[in-house]
């Protein structure tokens, strides 16, 4: 099969890129990602053949990321079955995370999407999406 059109990687620019606490560490080490790398100014995290860097270079300009404006919206990851992403939305809170569309969750993507909607402190939003496949006996 090809892989052609799979998300190699993700590169985000944030204030606490070094950090080895804080929600992004908590959520991509849940999700199956460790730390293959480390430098001055940021952390690769790596799943498989894909990763994720957070980065705070000399270029990053400090501040608040608004996924309304122009850019990234937020980021999706696969979150395994139902039970598994329950648990990731109920851990994140205690992590850094604020569940976003409580009101609708876990459906507030619609009636036949089971997933749930966080935001960590800089407005960066993280969708996680629960796979049905995943739930069949």
């Amino acid at each position: 099969m090809s892989r052609r059109g799979q998300l190699h990687h993700l590169e985000l620019w944030m204030d606490d890129a070094t950090s080895a606490d804080g929600p992004w560490p908590w959520l991509l080490e849940q999700l199956g990602y460790a730390v293959t790398s480390t430098w001055g100014t940021g952390r690769s995290w790596t799943t498989g053949d894909t990763y994720v860097v957070l980065e705070s270079g000399a270029a990053h300009r400090r501040g608040r990321h608004d996924r309304l404006r122009s850019g990234m919206n937020h980021v999706a990851f696969r979150a395994g079955t139902r039970a598994e992403l329950d648990a990731l939305i109920a851990g994140a809170v205690e992590h850094g995370w604020s569940l976003m569309f409580a009101d609708a969750h876990p459906y507030a993507g619609g009636p036949e999407h089971y997933a749930g909607y966080l935001e960590d402190a800089s407005g960066f939003e993280v969708e996680l999406v629960a796979d049905p496949s995943e739930d069949r006996v």
